[in-house]
């Protein structure tokens, strides 16, 4: 079976972690990526701290897409954020499959979509 590697944002968590969840149920190698846990912790930090926290996940996600067969972004009413777009880059730079939960108004992100999947079961199919 394929690998996938999961791109998001952290405020869609428990969803996409479900999502993940049930792929593995169908069979399916899931990178996830590491959401950093709450606000109230993350302010605690100090400012260098932080960039060395996000320099650390930043190069582990794109490890994963590096590893991964396929990328499925994560992007729950079309919402796509800073990190995200940067991760999509990085998979069309490296000829991965990339394909999204909702369509994107963004032009330049959408036509790097191979095409809309809206379930684990349908993301296995387009894996076969």
């Amino acid at each position: 079976m394929k690998s996938v590697v999961l791109c998001g944002s952290r405020r869609f968590k428990p969803e996409a972690f479900e999502f993940c969840q049930r792929l593995e149920e169908l069979g399916v190698v899931v990178y996830k990526p590491y959401f950093h846990s709450g606000k109230e912790e993350w302010d605690r930090l100090s400012d260098d701290y932080k960039k060395f926290i996000v320099l650390g996940l930043t190069h582990d996600h794109l490890y994963k897409i590096k590893m991964a067969d396929v990328v499925f972004v994560y992007n729950k009413d079309g919402y796509v954020g800073a990190s995200t777009t940067l991760e999509i880059g990085a998979a069309a730079v490296l000829s991965k499959p990339i394909y999204a939960l909702a369509p994107d108004e963004e032009l330049c992100r959408q036509v790097l979509f191979r095409s809309v999947v809206s379930s684990p079961e349908e993301l296995v199919k387009k894996l076969q």
